[in-house]
């Protein structure tokens, strides 16, 4: 039987060539005037996720 993919996941979330996963850093979309230049900064590109999170995300999405 096949698995379904977390929609909401799929949206956020993207896979590397060598298999990490990348999302993007939240709380970058309103309110910024009192969050720090580097917090902002560093908000703008994509991270490579944790060990913790990884397992997690994979779970959500099978055939990622």
């Amino acid at each position: 039987m096949k698995l379904k993919s977390h929609s909401a996941t799929k949206k956020r979330v993207k896979f590397t060539g060598s298999g990490k996963i990348r999302m993007r850093k939240s709380a970058v979309q309103h309110l910024l005037a009192q969050k720090s230049k580097r917090a902002k900064k560093l908000a703008r590109h994509p991270f490579a996720t944790t060990k913790a999170n990884d397992a997690n995300i994979r779970k959500l999405l099978p055939y990622g």
